[in-house]
């Protein structure tokens, strides 16, 4: 008679052949292991940890950093380097007229020079050139690094965007504020150490912009759509009405003892690891995050600096979840693409610029004031660049009407600011039309490697095993630029 026709209450009793020689073959190498490592642990960052038992608690990176959290500012869709931070005089002289350049290879076909509608005049001590869509980032000029050489590997938004956010355009990886969040934790158990702040919705590939791949779960971002203003609705279910907070605390126990039990018999499932964290997290996020998305408790002066609008209010949202020990905020422009200008770019990079150019400025001096933007790094930028040439209408579809860009992925900008990056200086150069990276060229693997430095990792180092294989951001390339680093 079978073992299992007693009732499903003696199964857990049992062990399949398989899970017998598992824990017997393997547990004795286990034990010499532990023996030979002592308490440090294979993981890059384990041994940093000042609590084993919570995976998102404070830990010390491999050595003293400059940064201690990051905002990545993502500027959705690609903005167009030769109208924000690139200027390129060479294309108002050849507008409306063919590029005097080879290999002009794009995705889509393109025409003559399209000349800036925008223009350009220096800030700050530096004399940093910044163009008229940014007049209020510009005067924080002094504090940032404009990188004008930036790279990436293909012209599509869904591998662009994997590439930027995971490091690698094809495979699922981490993102990389699930990478910081595993090396240093949150400072604050009540919120999540990685925000990602996107007003509408889900954008192109959704939640993989900011999975956790194969790290545990408690590292993935939580997404908050922020085209909502109140806090029941930017995050869903975070109040209970119908029961106090003592007994939502001894429901959870009880869920997480069933779940625990569920999940060491599927071997420490990825996806089940996700959940069994979402509902602790959800619990503890109550009143934390009341708070924090609240931003009706800020003097009215901080709330006419940053302005009105949604993007407003995710930068003030952004100060506010720093201020309280998140890790890692990421701040979308949208759930579409809204910086795709493939036709109209006056019209749609003037709007977006204007809705967060006092934002993102306010955010940058707010930071500064409260004596954080020196240890916090501060990123903008989209998965890629624009073309120099105007993108010519494409038959079938409504996409180029002789005023857009094409996606380019072989030059554009990014800047960076705060967090131990050299102020007022600009790294790189493209082509004297803005087209491709020709002077310190630096790739987003490259990008990754040096972001990791300021956050006091060695990327190369800095690592998780999974698989037969120590894993990292950026893979098996990247070099840190040494030259914007203070």
């Amino acid at each position: 008679m079978s073992l299992y026709q007693h009732g499903p209450r003696l199964e857990h009793l049992f062990l399949t052949r398989r899970q017998l020689l598992k824990r017997c073959g393997m547990g004795m190498g286990a034990l010499a292991l532990t023996q030979l490592l002592g308490e440090s642990n294979l993981s890059a960052s384990s041994t940093m940890a000042t609590d084993s038992l919570n995976p998102l608690s404070p830990k010390l990176s491999q050595f003293p950093g400059t940064a201690k959290r990051v905002v990545h500012l993502f500027m959705n869709g690609g903005p167009s380097q030769v109208d924000t931070f690139d200027p390129k005089p060479m294309l108002t002289k050849y507008a409306g007229k063919e590029l005097p350049m080879l290999n002009l290879k794009t995705e889509r076909k393109t025409g003559a020079g399209f000349a800036s509608p925008w223009k350009f005049k220096k800030y700050g001590k530096s004399g940093i050139e910044v163009s008229d869509l940014f007049p209020h980032v510009a005067e924080n000029v002094d504090d940032m690094c404009v990188i004008r050489s930036m790279h990436a590997d293909v012209p599509n938004h869904e591998p662009s965007l994997l590439l930027m956010n995971c490091g690698d355009s094809r495979q699922i990886r981490p993102s990389f504020g699930s990478w910081v969040n595993y090396g240093l934790g949150t400072e604050n158990q009540n919120l999540p150490g990685f925000v990602v702040m996107c007003p509408g919705g889900y954008p192109i590939l959704e939640s993989q912009n900011w999975q956790n791949a194969f790290l545990p779960g408690s590292f993935q971002g939580t997404f908050v759509d922020t085209k909502h203003t109140e806090i029941e609705k930017l995050i869903e279910h975070i109040k209970n009405n119908s029961v106090s907070q003592s007994d939502q605390r001894k429901q959870l126990d009880l869920l997480m003892k069933l779940n625990r039990g569920h999940e060491e018999a599927r071997q420490q499932d990825a996806q089940l690891e996700s959940r069994i964290q979402s509902f602790e997290l959800a619990y503890r996020m109550q009143m934390d995050a009341t708070d924090a998305f609240d931003i009706s408790r800020e003097p009215k002066h901080i709330r006419e600096m940053y302005g009105e609008g949604t993007q407003a209010r995710q930068m003030l949202i952004t100060r506010r979840l720093l201020e309280r020990g998140v890790r890692f905020v990421q701040v979308w422009t949208g759930a579409s693409q809204p910086w795709d200008s493939h036709d109209d770019i006056e019209l749609n990079h003037g709007r977006l610029a204007k809705e967060c150019d006092q934002a993102i400025g306010a955010l940058l001096k707010d930071l500064k004031q409260r004596g954080m933007l020196d240890d916090t790094l501060v990123m903008w930028g989209g998965e890629f660049g624009r073309t120099p040439a105007v993108e010519l209408p494409t038959p079938g579809s409504n996409a180029g009407r002789i005023n857009g860009r094409d996606h380019n992925h072989h030059g554009f900008s990014m800047w960076l600011a705060g967090g131990g990056v050299k102020g007022g200086y600009v790294h790189g150069a493209t082509d004297e039309f803005g087209f491709k990276a020709v002077e310190k060229p630096v790739h987003v693997h490259d990008l990754h490697a040096t972001l990791l430095q300021l956050l006091g990792f060695d990327h190369e180092k800095f690592t998780y095993r999974y698989a037969g294989r120590d894993f990292r951001l950026t893979d098996v390339q990247g070099t840190v630029v040494r030259e914007i680093i203070a």
